[in-house]
């Protein structure tokens, strides 16, 4: 597969980019070095690992470590980990954020599919973490089940020029993707786009592919043909492949420009 290089502030970009995949989970442990490998031969070289809690934060870093020019972190308080230490759990991103190049604050957001014991302080972390980013001039990485009203409400109250980011495994309607995309923020397109019934292939069309990027959620969401199986970020082109089929363009062109939004969201040319 030959594929496109696009130069962004004297960088290369000849690359998938998988901008949302748990590589550092115990799913891996017994084939992590294999399964980077697997995907770095197929042209998918920057992966980029979000944070769930602080249980993981060794773990990643460990990762980074073996992989440095190809493994980029994030850091903050997933949602259905908002339990009643989460006051402490911030106070860690909080004194962290500023170690390891982290690329963004995430993944943060608000979830009511799994539970709603600890919804409240879920919006409380979610707008704390928010307000760290913006200080700290990253984007957020949006987790968002269940939600998308409440969650995009609180974006569109913040209002600051430099909260940006991606709403990660988009599965909302094309009225949520328009307010998303209204405020500057992007939209993570996994393996639901290949499910019969992920239904945001229906409308996808509609959203420029500038407000595009690829993830694969690893090990979760499996694209077709390996839906229920454990994901790993080398099927992130059956992702490509169906975008190619959803915009009519080849698959060339779906690399080269949601590698290039990729870019521009995270800067990987500064770390």
């Amino acid at each position: 597969m030959k594929i496109i290089s696009t130069n962004l502030n004297n960088f290369d970009i000849m690359e998938i980019v998988d901008t949302h995949t748990h590589l550092y989970l115990d799913q891996f442990d017994h084939d992590f070095d294999d399964t980077v490998r697997r995907s770095i031969d197929n042209n998918i070289t920057k992966f980029v690992f979000p944070s769930i809690s602080s249980k993981y934060y060794n773990k990643m870093i460990q990762c980074k470590k073996k992989y440095p020019k190809n493994i980029f972190l994030m850091l903050g308080l997933h949602p259905v980990y908002v339990d009643k230490n989460y006051l402490q759990e911030l106070d860690f991103v909080e004194k962290n954020i500023n170690a390891n190049n982290f690329v963004a604050v995430g993944e943060i957001g608000l979830d009511k599919y799994w539970s709603t014991e600890f919804y409240e302080q879920q919006i409380e972390a979610f707008e704390i973490q928010i307000d760290l980013a913006i200080k700290n001039k990253l984007p957020v990485i949006i987790h968002c089940r269940d939600a998308y009203e409440e969650t995009i409400d609180i974006l569109e109250k913040k209002n600051n020029k430099n909260l940006r980011g991606i709403f990660h495994c988009f599965t909302g309607s094309l009225r949520d993707a328009q307010r998303i995309i209204n405020m500057g923020f992007s939209l993570g397109i996994g393996g639901v786009v290949t499910f019969k019934n992920g239904k945001i292939d229906q409308f996808l069309n509609k959203i420029s592919l500038e407000n595009i990027v690829l993830e694969t959620d690893s090990p979760y969401l499996a694209p077709v043909p390996y839906r229920g199986k454990r994901n790993e970020s080398s099927y992130i082109i059956h992702i490509v492949e169906k975008l190619s089929e959803i915009y009519d363009l080849n698959i060339d062109r779906i690399i080269e420009q949601t590698s290039l939004n990729s870019h521009k969201i995270f800067n990987f040319g500064a770390q």
